[in-house]
């Protein structure tokens, strides 16, 4: 299949949405699916596949950052990777597996989200087009950035990992404040609260971020970059390898 650049925007429209895997489609391709696409609002905490659970639907996010979980059966949840506006929920269902193990949430909520049902999603693939096309890209850099997530959890110390975290979610965010709580904070980084208390008032003693009730302000972005584990960059360089 031939490669498509898939992180630059076309101009907007009214009917095109911000993700960057719909927006890049070719105009007969979007028009294909765009009677198919439903645009709903989001709430931090949303679910929108549940553990264990199968896919009907296959989510693009317009905006804000959502979190692919496993959990234990003790109930801890510990994050394995992250999806923005470069990607979709439900990736399982491009490798033929309708059953996600884990569980996909809204984490830092912004704009909506672009929900297309199961059977167009896999139509669309079957098709082995454009769509096909960014969708394999985003799968590659998606399974990169779960192996460095798996690697990097075994072997970076939290506030390494802390930094890399805020990194890619100031990244999708476009902006230098969000809200983030605890808990979530916690779960991204496979902590206690106690433990991210600390990392916060380290990185905020260092001049490097404000948190304060869950609400984060970037302050310094180079100080987190050098403060941050090697895994943001190598992340990072391997979506931008991709085009994503």
């Amino acid at each position: 299949m031939s490669k498509r650049p898939i992180s630059a925007r076309p101009p907007p429209t009214d009917s095109r949405p911000a993700n960057r895997l719909l927006a890049c489609l070719p105009a007969a391709d979007f028009l294909r699916l765009h009677p198919h696409l439903h645009i709903r609002p989001v709430t931090a905490k949303q679910i929108f596949h549940p553990l264990n659970a199968r896919i009907s639907e296959v989510f693009f996010p317009n905006g804000g950052v959502a979190s692919v979980t496993m959990g234990m059966k003790n109930g801890t949840m510990v994050e394995i990777a992250t999806v923005g506006d470069e990607g979709l929920l439900g990736i399982s269902a491009f490798f033929g597996d309708d059953l996600l193990g884990g569980e996909t949430m809204m984490q830092v909520p912004d704009t909506n989200i672009a929900v297309l049902p199961l059977d167009i999603f896999k139509r669309e693939v079957e098709r082995r087009a454009a769509f096909a096309d960014c969708v394999q890209r985003y799968a590659q850099g998606f399974v990169i950035q779960t192996m460095q997530s798996a690697a990097c959890m075994a072997l970076h110390p939290v506030v390494e990992r802390c930094c890399r975290w805020l990194l890619m979610t100031h990244d999708r965010m476009r902006r230098d404040d969000f809200h983030l709580s605890h808990e979530f904070l916690a779960m991204m980084l496979g902590a206690t609260r106690p433990t991210v208390t600390v990392v916060a008032g380290t990185l905020q003693k260092a001049g490097m971020i404000k948190y304060v009730h869950g609400h984060v302000t970037i302050l310094d972005r180079s100080s987190l970059e050098a403060a941050s584990c090697e895994c943001y960059a190598t992340v990072k360089g391997h979506f931008d390898r991709l085009g994503l």
